[in-house]
Parts: C-alpha cells; structure tokens; sequence
C-alpha cells in the first residue's frame, strides 16, 4: 500500500487505527460535557442522550471544515521533522499516539474532566521540542506563532466560559424574578421528573449545540492528527491535495512575485534581505513547479513534498516580513500577498473525505460509550448542590456559543474546561464560592496545570526513545 514495505504498511494501518482510537478516547471522555446536564436534569433518559450527542458529534464533523485541522498540522511543520528516513516519521507519530491517549485513559479512569485538546497539542510540543534537541536539527519544530494563538485559546476560553456564566445567570434571575418561570428555572429537579416541557427544549438544543460544535472543534482535532501521519509517513501521496489543480497557482503567484519584486529590501538587517531574496527564489521555483500541469499526479513523487515544503516556507517568510516594521509595504500589497498566499495554500490545506468520515464514525462511536465517570464529576461533584435547570442550561449555552465561535476562528478549544468552568460559574452565581467542592475543583486545576508539561515530556522522551531505536 502507497509503495511502501509490508512492515511499514503494517504500522502505518496501526497508526491510523491509533489515531482512531485517540479520536474514540476523546469522545467518550467529552461525552459528559454534552449529556451531564440533559441527565441530571431528567431532560433525556441516559442511553437517548448518549445515542443523540453521539449523533451530533459525526455530524459536527462533516460540518466543521478543515480550519481547525490546519491549525493542528501548522503547529508541527512537519516539513522540518519528515526526511528520506520512514522510520523518523514513524518515532514522531507513535509518540504523539501513545502519549495522547494514555493521558486520555488515565484521567479519564479517575473521572476528571480533562481536555484531549490540551492533551494533543502538548504531544506535538514536546515532540517538535525534543527534535530540536537533535544534533542534526537546523529548521524550526514548533511553529511558535501558532502555539501562542492556540495557547490563548486554550487559556481564555475556561475563564471566558466561567465568567459569561455567572453574567447569565445573573440576567436570568434577574428577567425571571418574581414569575412562575423563575421559580422552576431555579429549582432542583424532582426525582425521575422530566422538567416543564419549554425547559426540556431549551435544555436539549443546548445539549444538541455543545454535541454538534464539540464535533466541529474535536472532530477536527483528529483530522489534523490523521493528516499528519499521512504527511509525514506518505508524503507523496497526502502533501498535495490531489483533486486541486496545480496550473490554478500560477495566476497568485506571479502575484506575489510582481509584490515581491516591488519591495525595497536596503533597509533590512543582512538576515532579513536573505529571507526576501529566498522568498523570491522560492516563488520562481514553485512557479516552474506547476506552471501548465493540471494534476498533481503530473509532478514528480519525489517533488510534491518539496513543493509543500517551498509553499509552508513561502507562507512563513511572508507573514515575517509584512510584519517586519524596516520593510516599506502598503497595506494593498500586505493583503494581495495574503489574499493570493490563501489561494495557494488551496494545495496543502486539505483532507480526504475518507479522513473525515473516519473520524466521525470514532468520535461518534465513543461518545455512546463511557460517559459515567465523567457525567458524574459533572453532575455532583464540582457543585455541593443539584444541578439546577438554569445551571445546565446556562453552562451549555456558553459552551456551545465559545465552541461555534472557536472553530468559526480555527482554534482548537478545549469542550471539557469551557464547560466545565461554566458549572463553577453557575454554581458560584447560585450561592458563591462556598457552592463549590474543593476537591473536585482541585483535581480539575491539577490536571489542568499538569497536562501541557507531563505530555510535553512524555512525547518528547518517546520521541527520542523511538527515533534512537529506529
């Protein structure tokens, strides 16, 4: 298979199979964050809730699109770790596997809600760091412009989903006081008693929002990781999309090449003029590459990865340069040549539709299945009181709302600490600190401060273990 070796096509099955299973861990670990409130609040019996959030997240999936993904594969260029060596690119993939999916088990077998994002993106970065340490290592691991984008996201969005929280609950209260609604919002739920019909509504469609956006963002996540086992294992299959036509890059980049020439680059240090002058080879190079070809097929195996190699450097010494305050750029040339960088990374931002259907099914699949220890952290432990309608439907709502718009922006955020920090919040917003339960709240920050730094060195020491070993 993609003329590889039997051994080799056997691990890369394996890895794919793992990448699955990475994908199946994190839906049955984020299960609670969509059903723990529809449960606790007798909205849905268990097995309805499960089957439907397992529903919603394949289809979240199809919907998402790939923004997410890209974001994934950018933050390990992976065209600096991938040489003529296979078993290299197998050492980066079965370190970022193993060690994404035992921090997944492990937390989740203790019932804490931890984020599988915060899980993968640490995989990446201890292996993109641990590379570095390579006497051999002379380019960039890491795409460290990225890493702060998706830090942010990771580290506003549990305080974001906290915070909006307490302000709905506030606005809720406060619009339903003294009425007939107010008094059931509030109220803990009667036992084995659905609640009045409109609450049930509205507390189902935001269990169905958190499902279909955790597919959206999750879902993606997974797609990412596939992409880049194909990329790095198989390159000349996977680094170009093969359904995109070469010869449609032609018109954008004698676009950026005509902006480029334009450029004065006499006020820039020596290192700076040596990056526009690459940049313009590179141009020339990638136009001789796919002027007149109208299949990928029609460029040479061997080239394809050079070409996504010339396009991701090209894309990088761009951003740098119209970031460069000495360059003298118009902001007309600084968006043509984003405008037209867009339109040639058509060739490299993608993914098999085979990849995505995959994907669904794992991470539809595992949400049925597993959700107890964590539903119940949810439900009774962050809070020393029930569950409220208001609480459920307040926590999910700003979920779903902090999920849809992350994924509108392309950043992985983590499902479990946006709502899980929102049942903090409404329990807080109830009868203040003192609702909370210390100790579930504890092992949530522990976990939360631990993950980056224990899978950051975790695959970066099953990096080098692999790499020295293959």
């Amino acid at each position: 298979m993609f003329d590889l070796e039997l051994s080799y096509t056997v691990l890369l099955i394996i890895c794919l199979l793992a990448a699955c299973g990475f994908e199946f861990v994190n839906g049955f670990h984020d299960t609670a964050n969509a059903v723990a409130t529809v449960i606790y609040t007798n909205s849905l019996k268990p097995w309805v809730a499960v089957v439907w959030s397992g529903i919603c997240n394949a289809i979240g999936v199809f919907l998402g699109g790939i923004t997410v993904a890209m974001g994934i594969v950018n933050l390990l260029p992976v065209e600096s770790l991938v040489d003529q060596n296979i078993a290299h690119s197998l050492a980066m993939v079965m370190a970022l596997l193993l060690s994404a999916i035992f921090w997944n088990l492990l937390t989740w077998y203790f019932g804490i809600p931890c984020s599988s994002s915060h899980t993968l993106i640490g995989s990446i970065l201890g292996v993109g760091l641990a590379y570095s340490l390579l006497p051999d290592a002379n380019e960039a691991a890491v795409n460290w412009g990225k890493a702060q984008e998706i830090g942010a996201s990771l580290l506003i969005s549990p305080l974001f989903g906290f915070s909006l929280t307490i302000i709905l609950m506030f606005l809720l209260r406060t619009l339903t006081k003294n009425t007939s609604a107010g008094d059931g919002l509030f109220k803990e739920p009667k036992k084995n008693q659905p609640p009045p019909w409109w609450i049930r509504i509205v507390l189902i469609l935001t269990c169905t929002a958190v499902s279909g956006f955790h597919g959206s963002n999750d879902g993606q996540k997974g797609v990412g990781l596939v992409m880049l086992i194909l990329i790095g294992i198989v390159p000349a299959y996977f680094a170009l999309n093969p359904s995109f036509q070469p010869s449609k890059l032609s018109d954008p980049l004698k676009k950026i090449e005509l902006t480029l020439n334009r450029l004065d680059g006499s006020p820039l240090a020596q290192s700076d003029k040596t990056k526009l002058d690459s940049t313009k080879v590179m141009t020339a190079r990638l136009l001789t590459h796919v002027s007149g070809l109208y299949s990928v097929s029609s460029i040479a195996s061997n080239d394809r990865f050079l070409v996504r190699k010339d396009i991701m450097l090209l894309n990088s010494h761009i951003k740098s340069l119209s970031g460069n305050s000495e360059l003298v750029i118009s902001e007309a040339d600084k968006k043509a040549l984003s405008d037209n960088m867009k339109s040639v990374r058509k060739i490299t931002d993608y993914s098999p539709q085979w990849v995505i259907v995959m994907i669904a099914f794992s991470l539809g699949l595992g949400t049925m299945i597993g959700w107890k220890r964590i539903v119940k952290t949810i439900g009774e432990k962050i809070g020393k009181e029930h569950l409220t309608y208001a609480q459920g439907a307040s926590a999910e709502l700003v979920a779903s709302t902090t999920i849809g718009l992350s994924t509108a922006f392309g950043l992985p955020v983590s499902t479990t600490h946006v709502l899980s920090s929102g049942i903090a919040g409404s329990m807080v917003a109830s009868k203040g600190i003192k609702n909370l339960q210390p100790d579930t709240v504890r092992n949530i920050l522990i976990a939360w401060l631990l993950t980056l730094p224990v899978v950051m060195v975790m695959a970066g020491t099953l990096f080098l273990i692999f790499r020295a070993t293959f």
